[in-house]
């Protein structure tokens, strides 16, 4: 029997791993595919707190961006750059083997190409596709958005299922901005984000017609496709995070940010919450539900809020039309409010920029869908 077993070898599973090794304990990290951070099902776009929190050298980093331009069907783009490093562009292959490495070098066990079937709560053990149990004390569950550990303990999905489509093109790239393209994904956003000065990664989301939507957006680039990803994200935490000798980290417990859809820098802090309360329960031997319900509490008090406020956001901003997407971008397109957003703005903690926008009068002034009704409920 391990102390604790890790169902997913990505950012979040690895974390956990390397936090519960360090601790002294026992732990083996299951995950079903052959090698670490490959199929690879990430923009790779990480925050400066997000690349921080997975404790990794610069060795997966391709390129920093310092802003942003977002554009709309006509206009100006609604462009700031902080003329600093705000996120980096990385290989997330290169970057989640480094955090396997460290992990392994802690002292944690890792199985590859073992497909979990099933978890048993009962008898505190999982079920492999090759036909073994392993028995734990406690299971972390950081495996992505369609968990069998969910599914197994009986959580209902996230509200939101998002499917993303990207490519890496050879186009210019003259600066160091990202774009976002949002009337491109009517329920998302598109984008492309520099590799080097010849190469980006181009994509998008969204519910519905995403391969259609995508089909339309990659017209804009007449260059040769190099490499093309799919993935899913998971929008709305899971009304259930923990239970009996488990807890629900990452992806797997709905942490994706509703505002970008990036579940990195979610899925370290809660993999160092669970790891916190898991400590706790081994130490008093009692891996209970209520000996872990401290899991959820730390999660929530750390972001949960953004989550919900970020929630809020992506149902009003499904409601948009193109016009309304167009008038927001050139209401806000002016330097006080540019300057607001460059000094502000968060990826991971987006509710400070909303709070200091929501006293703008250009943001009061729009009307329609962005009206007063509309503010409330971002801020509820």
């Amino acid at each position: 029997m391990y102390d604790v077993v890790i169902i997913g070898g990505g950012p979040t599973g690895s974390s956990a791993a390397r936090l519960c090794a360090d601790a002294g304990f026992s732990t083996l990290v299951v995950e079903e595919h052959a090698m670490i951070g490959y199929p690879v099902q990430c923009a790779g776009l990480l925050s400066n707190s997000a690349f921080a929190e997975c404790e990794v050298s610069n060795r997966s980093v391709f390129q920093t961006v310092s802003g942003a331009k977002i554009f709309g069907s006509t206009g100006e783009p609604l462009s700031f750059d902080a003329g600093t490093t705000k996120a980096y562009v990385v290989d997330r292959g290169t970057l989640d083997h480094e955090m396997a490495e460290r992990a392994a070098e802690a002292g944690a066990e890792f199985r590859m190409k073992t497909c979990v079937t099933k978890v048993n709560e009962e008898k505190h053990c999982i079920h492999t596709a090759g036909g073994e149990d392993i028995s734990y004390r406690i299971l972390i569950a950081a495996d992505g958005p369609r968990s069998v550990c969910a599914r197994s303990f009986g959580v209902p999905p996230s509200p939101f299922i998002y499917s993303g489509i990207q490519a890496e093109v050879l186009c210019k790239t003259d600066t160091p901005q990202v774009e976002l393209h949002p009337n491109a994904a009517p329920e998302f956003f598109a984008w492309v984000i520099p590799l080097s000065p010849d190469r980006a990664r181009i994509g998008l989301c969204g519910t519905k017609n995403v391969p259609e939507l995508f089909a339309a957006f990659k017209k804009r680039f007449t260059v040769m496709n190099v490499h093309s990803v799919t993935g899913t994200i998971p929008i709305g935490v899971r009304k259930k995070t923990y239970g009996n000798s488990w807890m629900l980290c990452g992806d797997a417990a709905g942490f994706p940010k509703p505002t970008s859809g990036g579940g990195v820098y979610t899925g370290i802090r809660s993999a160092r919450h669970a790891v916190s309360a898991a400590v706790s329960a081994l130490e008093k031997e009692d891996t209970s539900a209520k000996a872990l319900a401290p899991y959820e509490s730390a999660w929530k008090n750390d972001f949960g809020r953004e989550i919900e406020m970020g929630l809020n956001f992506l149902k009003v901003r499904r409601t948009f039309t193109t016009d309304e997407v167009d008038s927001a971008i050139s209401a806000l397109n002016n330097p006080e409010v540019l300057k607001i957003i460059t000094e502000s703005g968060d990826i991971d903690r987006p509710s400070v920029l909303f709070k200091q926008l929501i006293k703008r009068p250009e943001l009061l002034a729009l009307g329609g869908k962005m009206g007063m009704k509309t503010l409330f409920r971002l801020f509820r």
